[in-house]
């Protein structure tokens, strides 16, 4: 316990002085504070708080890797996917679908991380031949493409999914994905 409460005095230190008056910094405070005076409870409920308001800013910030839309297409952001994820065990999600102006051409990109469903599904892409998938590059990014369905996995805790009708449109869209950006994401 001690060395959560050191943890979270680290983080409180090497915040921006500016920072340091918002509604996180001032639970992290009022945790040491409950820890000093003995009352564990107290601390820990404001220790959930304050992980749970970073957790709400780090998943507003993974659904800017969400591409934009390409021209004349529209993209829809669903807002509810990072609530799905907590019942699957946590982690963090994004997703987008797109439609081409006449809606005769869609896909969706869903983006999701440290998440148990991201390692099953990791095993997947390494092993896409054996999956009956097409192994494919972006760049050096390897992405598995098969049955209206194209996948990567980034640093072995990101996977990007590209679901659609047109494999073609599947891998155009998973260019549109900036890998490099995502690898760098949390760390």
């Amino acid at each position: 316990m001690h060395l959560l409460i050191s943890a979270a005095m680290t983080g409180l230190l090497i915040l921006p002085l500016t920072a340091q008056a918002d509604e996180i910094s001032d639970t992290l405070q009022a945790a040491i504070e409950a820890y000093n005076e003995g009352d564990i409870t107290y601390a820990l409920e404001e220790l959930d708080f304050a992980r749970q308001k970073m957790m709400a800013i780090q998943a507003e910030a993974f659904q800017e890797f969400l591409p934009e839309a390409p021209e004349g297409w529209e993209r829809q952001v669903d807002d509810d996917t990072q609530a799905g994820l907590a019942m699957m065990g946590g982690g963090m999600g994004a997703r987008a679908s797109y439609h081409s102006a006449d809606r005769s051409q869609f896909y969706s990109i869903t983006l999701m991380a440290d998440n148990a469903m991201v390692s099953s599904m990791g095993a997947m892409v390494a092993n896409a031949a054996a999956m009956g998938m097409q192994l494919e590059r972006i760049g050096r990014q390897r992405v598995a493409v098969g049955d209206g369905q194209a996948m990567a996995m980034v640093n072995n805790r990101i996977l990007v999914t590209v679901e659609g009708r047109d494999n073609t449109l599947l891998l155009d869209a998973m260019k549109r994905v900036d890998f490099d950006a995502l690898a760098d994401f949390g760390q």
